[in-house]
């Protein structure tokens, strides 16, 4: 005699559980993304010159520059600094949203989120 439900134990409980624990990973997922919309990251480059602060939707919420690291004669190194820092601040929020997807995943990796 074949078992039922195809899966090993059998049943409707054991598909029942299944659905429910699906369930419930679907919403805490959903929460992790809203909380990684709000989270956010600053980072600074050339000693603290310039400050960037990214979003977790990946954008960035603000750049501040200390008016020393303005030299007419030397923009190119404003600009290294500045991207440096915007830079880093998208690899710092990407990491914490990382991080928070993974704590809710146990490390599994889903296609799709993130």
């Amino acid at each position: 005699m074949a078992k039922r439900g195809g899966f090993p134990g059998g049943g409707m409980g054991n598909m029942n559980a299944m659905m429910k624990q699906a369930q419930k990973m679907q919403a805490e997922l959903a929460r992790a993304q809203e909380e990684i919309k709000d989270m956010t990251f600053e980072a600074s480059a050339g000693g603290g010159m310039v400050k960037a602060v990214a979003l977790g939707d990946g954008s960035i919420k603000s750049i501040t520059i200390d008016p020393e690291a303005v030299d007419p004669e030397d923009v190119e190194m404003l600009q290294d600094t500045v991207l440096a820092a915007v830079n880093e601040a998208i690899r710092g929020v990407n990491q914490l949203g990382s991080d928070r997807m993974s704590s809710v995943t146990g490390g599994l990796s889903i296609p799709g989120l993130m």
